[in-house]
């Protein structure tokens, strides 16, 4: 374990309440009624996405029996039910219901609306990969299905979709149409916006960014969307707002290291966002995976210009590095995750999903999973298509950066509306 990474552990005392930096400012004096909510989920395994979210709203931020989300699961949809399956025991320990059906699962069988939000994870679980290996989870299906019950009810309450919306464009697009022609207070995402940073540091909004770089590891589509994401967290606040994504290329092997000497994408940033984790760039061009290790290279509609950098083979962890306009050193923080159970990282998304139904407004915009997502499955064609640039018009998306906080975010900052 590097020095970096060893501080940074012992900082936040892994293992013990200690961990959980900036917890005391997301609760407000007085207590809160528990609200109820459904969840619809593709399978719940432990340390699947079901378990690391819903488990923290059954036991406790610590998912040892301990204080946890002001938030009631009454009801419980599985698309499949795993070999290993959590969902029956749990059900029996916490009295929750078994749905057979999306339906009853929001609706308890009833016509009028008995909870006040959805969680929906459609993460892993059996499904199939399509030609250009996108796993075709049943989020928008999950999604339509949780909206019909509304309708039938003729009332809507907040949806969390958990990652991207879907793996391919329109379904996305037609999730966050139908979420706003309802209005139905809609979040999304990925955890990494909201984890650890090293150093704890937030960059301005309006800043004057004029590149970054962004290191990820993983499955191209899986933990490209994290990569991508974290990236959009610090993007979105650059000058002007976030405007859109105008073409994305995907590179692998000798592409990467052409695109390199074309001057497309910056090493010295590369090695900015490796350094916040004590991470390397020697010996880059021989320790990257050939077949795995794929850079996406992001053009937005303003003329800023982004990479995502995939390093399998030379590092296992999320970071980004910025150049900033008259500054000579770049803005670069490390993602820091739990990589263990609990995997706390999920607290502080938790935390906004519980914001946004005890309050109807969402903790953030959806619109940056909604470009999120468009940006990976542009990424994800283009490297079935062996690098070829891909324009993206429909991802002319622009909303303004969020003040939520992030896990480590100091106290005196954390916005008001996110104290619980």
């Amino acid at each position: 374990m590097t020095t970096t990474r060893r501080q940074a552990l012992q900082t936040i005392g892994i293992g013990s309440l200690a961990m959980l930096s900036g917890a005391a400012a997301l609760r407000a004096a007085g207590h809160r009624k528990k609200l109820p909510v459904a969840a619809v989920v593709s399978t719940y395994f432990t340390n699947s996405h079901a378990d690391v979210l819903i488990g923290k709203i059954l036991e406790g931020w610590r998912q040892t029996g301990g204080a946890g989300p002001d938030l009631e699961l009454v009801s419980l949809y599985t698309d499949q039910v795993h070999a290993k399956d959590l969902s029956r025991d749990l059900a029996k320990k916490h009295g929750f219901r078994i749905a057979k059906t999306i339906d009853e699962a929001v609706t308890l069988g009833r016509d009028s609306l008995p909870v006040a939000g959805v969680l929906s994870i459609g993460e892993h679980g059996d499904y199939r990969d399509n030609d250009t290996n996108q796993k075709m989870y049943p989020r928008q299906q999950f999604f339509d299905q949780i909206v019909a019950a509304m309708e039938r009810c003729g009332e809507f309450v907040p949806i969390f979709n958990d990652k991207h919306l879907s793996w391919n464009w329109p379904a996305a697009k037609h999730m966050y149409d139908a979420a706003a022609s309802h209005e139905i207070p809609f979040m999304a995402g990925s955890s990494l916006p909201v984890a650890w940073r090293y150093p704890s540091q937030e960059l301005p909004v309006g800043s004057k960014i004029e590149e970054a770089v962004a290191v990820g590891y993983g499955g191209a589509e899986a933990y490209g969307f994290h990569a991508i994401e974290a990236l959009q967290s610090i993007a979105e606040r650059r000058q002007g707002g976030e405007t859109g994504v105008a073409a994305v290329t995907a590179l692998t092997g000798e592409q990467i290291w052409q695109a390199e000497k074309d001057g497309t994408w910056n090493r010295q940033l590369l090695t900015s966002a490796l350094a916040t984790f004590n991470g390397s760039v020697d010996n880059l061009e021989q320790k990257l995976n050939p077949t795995t290790g794929t850079f996406y290279l992001i053009e937005y509609m303003d003329g800023f210009r982004a990479t995502v950098a995939m390093l399998n083979g030379v590092a296992g962890q999320f970071s980004v590095a910025c150049r900033l306009h008259g500054q000579p050193e770049p803005f670069a923080c490390w993602f820091r995750l739990e990589e263990q159970k609990p995997f706390g990282h999920f607290e502080h998304l938790l935390r906004a999903i519980e914001h946004m139904i005890h309050t109807k407004e969402p903790a953030y915009p959806v619109e940056r999973t909604l470009l999120t997502t468009g940006i990976l499955d542009k990424a994800m064609h283009s490297l079935h298509q062996q690098g070829r640039r891909l324009l993206s018009p429909e991802l002319i998306i622009s909303y303004k950066a969020t003040d939520w906080g992030f896990a480590n975010r100091s106290k005196e900052n954390f916005p008001v509306r996110s104290t619980k």
